[in-house]
């Protein structure tokens, strides 16, 4: 089974002749997957996954695009270096990371950490990006500081979910400690992995046992988790850096599940921009791309056509 799980031979298994690379860009080095044909469309993934999470809807997205799916900083079978996950320096990643591969302007859709990224980007590349999708999250701002250390009575902390409910973010404060995830969680990672799973899935079955081992092993070692952490340690700066973001000019589509984030994307994002449309996925919690991926390959086939 390890063969299998290799990157090389994942990519192989995708409609679309898909192939695994590596690039040096800005002082780091990213992995990515690449294939199909048309206009350039870059994915990121988030947290705790790798460029995996989108391998339900890259064949069918690469019949009209040339699909190319990163691993962020610190994921996967990118570098893991010690610094540089503020979300400004990852963006600055991926504009690297296309002008190397000689492109002038993209779409990038990218979900939880990478969407983060992905309007980072845009915020910070606007020139480079031609369409933004965010799928589920939005990036840091000021009213991030409202989540509090204990869940309000709409928030369900047991995997319940309820009409009506919202996550109960827990994990934002753990990963803020400094060397402690890892010292608890190495050695735990499937643990780990199927905890997260389980609370903010709809449809547990969405995400399987072949695909929750890919993850598990991606973060199987305390330089992934650090790294990982990284992301989150790195929310104060990303809250400072998002005050200076001018409105976003290209198009943008969020979508949200109606078991997760749909309202607080609704409330939040349209300020955000000066065309930006948010769209409910019904019956989905928060990892559209493998719980509802016929519905995110719709809107989005349709949203950068």
């Amino acid at each position: 089974m390890t063969e299998v799980l290799t990157d090389a031979a994942l990519a192989r298994s995708l409609e679309g002749d898909f192939t695994s690379h590596q690039a040096q860009v800005n002082g780091t080095r990213l992995h990515y997957v690449e294939g199909g044909q048309g206009d350039p469309l870059i994915l990121l993934g988030g947290w705790p996954q790798t460029w995996w999470q989108f391998h339900k809807i890259m064949p069918e997205l690469a019949r009209g695009h040339r699909v190319i799916a990163v691993d962020l900083r610190g994921m996967g079978g990118s570098a893991k270096p010690d610094t540089g996950y503020d979300k400004r320096t990852m963006a600055r990643d991926i504009a690297e990371l296309a002008h190397s591969l000689g492109l002038e302007k993209v779409s990038v859709a990218g979900h939880d950490i990478g969407a983060m990224v992905a309007q980072s980007l845009a915020a910070n590349h606007p020139g480079l990006v031609d369409r933004l999708v965010l799928l589920d999250v939005h990036h840091p701002d000021e009213s991030m500081y409202g989540l509090t250390l204990i869940p309000s009575p709409d928030q369900h902390v047991d995997g319940d979910f309820t009409a009506g409910s919202r996550i109960y973010l827990w994990w934002f404060a753990l990963n803020q400690v400094q060397g402690l995830p890892e010292t608890l969680l190495v050695g735990r990672e499937r643990e780990w992995i199927d905890a997260l799973f389980d609370y903010m899935l709809l449809d547990g079955g969405s995400i399987g046992e072949r695909e929750r081992e890919i993850y598990a092993r991606a973060y199987s070692s305390p330089e992934a988790i650090r790294a990982g952490n990284g992301w989150y340690r790195s929310f104060m700066r990303d809250i400072e850096d998002e005050k200076h973001h001018a409105p976003l000019t290209m198009p943008v589509l969020a979508l949200g599940g109606d078991h997760s984030n749909h309202d607080y994307l609704a409330a939040v994002l349209p300020a955000k921009g000066v065309d930006v449309r948010v769209v409910e996925v019904k019956d989905s919690g928060h990892y559209l791309p493998e719980e509802q991926p016929e519905v995110v390959i719709r809107h989005l086939t349709g949203f950068l056509a």
